[in-house]
Formats: C-alpha cells, structure tokens, sequence
C-alpha cells in the first residue's frame, strides 16, 4: 500500500513539474500591433535602463539573447552589426537577458559583464532579473527579436522573430529578415515579413 501511495505521489510531481515548464514556455505576449511595455532593467554597467531613456529613438530591436545559448553566440558579431548600422538611424539594439542564472550559471550578471567586454558590445545588455519582462513580451527563444516604433500610441510591434534565416553561417544567409523589417520602417513602407519562427534554446 505505501509502494502505491510513494508512486502517486511520484506521478504527482513529475506532472506538476511538465505543467510548470509548459506555462513557463506557452507565453502569449504581443502581437503585431500591440503596443509593448517598457522596463528598467540593470545594464552590465550598473545603470537602470528604460526605452523613454532614448529620447532620439524612432524605435528599437529588442532582442533577447544569452551568453550560453550556441544560437546567441553565433549571432552575437550580426548583433553588434545591426547596432552599428541602425543605432545612428534611431533604431538602438537593446539586448536583454531573460534566462534565470539557478538554471544556466553561464547567464549570470557577472558573466554577461564578462561577454559583453570580450565581444565588445556596443549596445546594452541588459538582466531580466525575476524573469517578468520576457514573457510580457512573448519571448520563448534566445535568440528573439521585437521590432519596436516609437509612436505616439506608444511603442508598437513591427516585427517578431528570427534575425535571419542562416545562424550557422553568416555569409549564406538569404533573407535578411530584422534588416529588411528595420529598412521598411524606416523608409515609411509597410514590412513584408512580420514574423517568422525564431531559432534558438528555449529561455530557462
């Protein structure tokens, strides 16, 4: 009889953990259009960081992103590049770490201090501390871009998804997905793509 109570009792874990790790990844977050939330997260060097911080701004790629995902590392120079390519046309990456450092140590504050200097990260990056922001937001992957414009309705949702479509190898890449979207915007056209499946680890 115990063996049988010490087995539900097994069956009854094991199904609360799958129903916390399912609701953990089945976040709604924004759609097109929807007008996203700002934050104030702690950058890398100790300040608190807004999107009302860039007053110039006409929008932002808020990207989520990590230090120990293979996806993000590959992505990490196409990164640096939309930052220095957008950020003097008012379009700043603001990269966001939404990964809870219990469960990957490599994801912790003083490790992305620690990235951001070896890769030289031009834009801030930024600790999700407490994980509330990325699932505002609908974040399931690292990495995971949102398209941003600044408008008077607030910061509308442009474009959800993948940077490119080639994370292993930068010189074949077809489709410039997040460039093409920020170059639409920025021209007054409408984007054509607006969202594609973003390829990466599954945020822990």
């Amino acid at each position: 009889m115990r063996t049988i109570k010490m087995f539900g009792l097994f069956v009854l874990v094991l199904s609360l953990g799958a129903f916390t790790v399912s609701s953990n990844l089945d976040v709604d977050g924004y759609g097109i259009g929807d007008v996203a939330t700002d934050f104030s997260l702690k950058n890398i060097d100790g300040n608190m960081v807004s999107l009302s911080d860039f007053k110039e701004a006409k929008g932002y790629l808020v990207i989520f992103t990590c230090n120990t995902c293979p996806y993000s590392v590959a992505y990490e120079d196409r990164i640096n590049a939309l930052d220095a390519k957008y950020k003097p046309q008012g379009i700043p990456v603001i990269a966001i770490n939404p990964n809870n450092p219990a469960a990957k140590p490599g994801d912790s504050f003083e490790k992305m201090k620690a990235r951001a200097a070896e890769k030289n990260f031009s834009f801030p990056y930024l600790f999700d501390k407490g994980q509330t922001i990325y699932p505002q937001y609908g974040a399931t992957r690292t990495p995971h871009v949102f398209l941003l414009e600044k408008t008077d309705r607030g910061n509308v949702v442009k474009y959800i998804g993948a940077i490119d479509d080639n994370y292993r190898d930068a010189s074949q890449v077809e489709e410039k997905f997040v460039e093409n979207a920020v170059d639409a915007l920025l021209a007054g056209k409408e984007i054509k793509t607006k969202t594609t499946k973003a390829i990466g680890c599954g945020i822990r």
